[in-house]
């Protein structure tokens, strides 16, 4: 999906998950959601959530990257009214060593999340959360992806994500979606996504994906629409 003329390894958008590649030390990569919606019902009341997300990723050299991570917009609407505020900040890093010729890749990420957002839009405690993303090269055209997190703050929460990524052409590729999400708070849940993604440039990534909630706790559909671009050679 990216082109020749540059080493970028890929983004981590979209979908659940991330790329298990870092950046070249001193290259990096602004990835910005345009913005992400989410809707949820209790009952007879909607609420609905739209959050501009942005992932700042820096290239440390060898096998590790920096991640900056806030959400500096966001709008809750409610019956009762609309809250508007920045979301908390994180800090993450990146561990992931070249595939070579294997067709198997592998990345852990570890993330920081502060309690710096405004009140309607950030956690009681720190939020500590450690991923491991592992790709298979399938073909010439498609990955298969598995994702797992686990995060722990007042309660423990954790994530399994199931991917197909498909190059419909080399700029672009598709992807289908599964997961199983078990929140601190309630049950588990489970959804379905789809999503693409296309390279308008080989510097600039335009996404653009679709999650509904199949049973439990998650979100009753989610949409996500971003743009990412690479700053390097």
């Amino acid at each position: 999906m990216v082109h020749a003329q540059t080493r970028n390894p890929g983004y981590d958008r979209p979908g659940m998950g991330f790329a298990p590649a870092v950046l070249d030390a001193g290259a990096f990569t602004v990835e910005q959601g345009l913005p992400d919606v989410s809707e949820d019902r209790d009952g007879a009341t909607t609420t609905r959530l739209y959050s501009a997300d942005t992932l700042l990723r820096l290239g440390l050299g060898g096998p590790l990257e920096l991640q900056l991570g806030s959400t500096p917009w966001n709008r809750l609407a409610t019956p009762g009214g609309d809250l508007r505020g920045r979301g908390s900040s994180s800090l993450g890093l990146k561990f992931a060593r070249p595939a070579g010729d294997s067709a198997w890749s592998w990345g852990l990420l570890g993330s920081m999340t502060f309690t710096d957002g405004s009140r309607a839009f950030r956690a009681d405690r720190r939020q500590y959360m450690l991923g491991l993303e592992v790709n298979r090269q399938a073909g010439a055209r498609q990955s298969l992806g598995l994702y797992l997190a686990d995060a722990r703050a007042a309660g423990d929460s954790s994530t399994l994500a199931l991917s197909d990524t498909v190059s419909v052409t080399p700029a672009l590729s598709a992807y289908l979606q599964l997961a199983t999400l078990h929140p601190s708070h309630a049950g588990a849940g489970q959804l379905a996504g789809a999503g693409l993604a296309w390279m308008a440039t080989p510097r600039l990534q335009l996404d653009a994906g679709f999650n509904h909630r199949l049973a439990g706790s998650a979100s009753r559909w989610q949409a996500n629409l971003g743009a990412s671009y690479y700053f390097g050679d």
